[in-house]
């Protein structure tokens, strides 16, 4: 329960955040703890970052992590990176999630919920697609995978032309 409090809390506390506008520039946000050598959201420079908020108590996460794997696989040459941000208050809870539901993806750990609060979110699953100038192009709360082909079609419009 106390994990479910700490993410609600999180998400509502940004209530007060400014809405983030597209084509305004992404919050450079910590990303600790990076299973990628990086420490922060502009060290992705240069490429289009699929930008995930989850949390291990988060249903929806369960259908998207194998989603974003696909993703991940089938567009990172043309300068995809899907990185997901988990929100968890322990560790540990994201690592049994992880467990049972690898990620071949970026992952970074964010306990303070600052990168969520930065970026507005209000809800799990959370996405920002940023592209390669580090520029928001959109924001998506939720993840049903009758979506996932719109979201994607969106992700590819975004990626360079081969």
């Amino acid at each position: 329960m106390k994990r479910r409090a700490f993410c609600v809390l999180a998400a509502a506390g940004t209530a007060s955040a400014a809405a983030l506008e597209p084509g305004t520039l992404a919050p450079d946000i910590a990303l600790p703890q990076a299973n990628l050598p990086i420490g922060r959201l502009s060290d992705l420079r240069g490429r289009v970052v699929y930008l995930d908020f989850w949390a291990s108590w988060c249903g929806p996460c369960r259908l998207s992590f194998p989603w974003m794997a696909r993703l991940q696989a089938n567009h990172q040459a043309r300068g995809l990176q899907v990185l997901a941000l988990n929100l968890d208050e322990r560790r540990a809870d994201a690592d049994a999630f992880l467990a049972r539901t690898p990620a071949a993806f970026g992952v970074a750990f964010d306990a303070s919920g600052e990168g969520a609060k930065r970026f507005g979110v209000k809800g799990m699953p959370s996405s920002a697609l940023i592209d390669a100038n580090g520029r928001l192009l959109w924001q998506h709360r939720g993840f049903r995978l009758d979506e996932a082909p719109e979201l994607e079609r969106r992700i590819v419009e975004a990626l360079p032309r081969q």
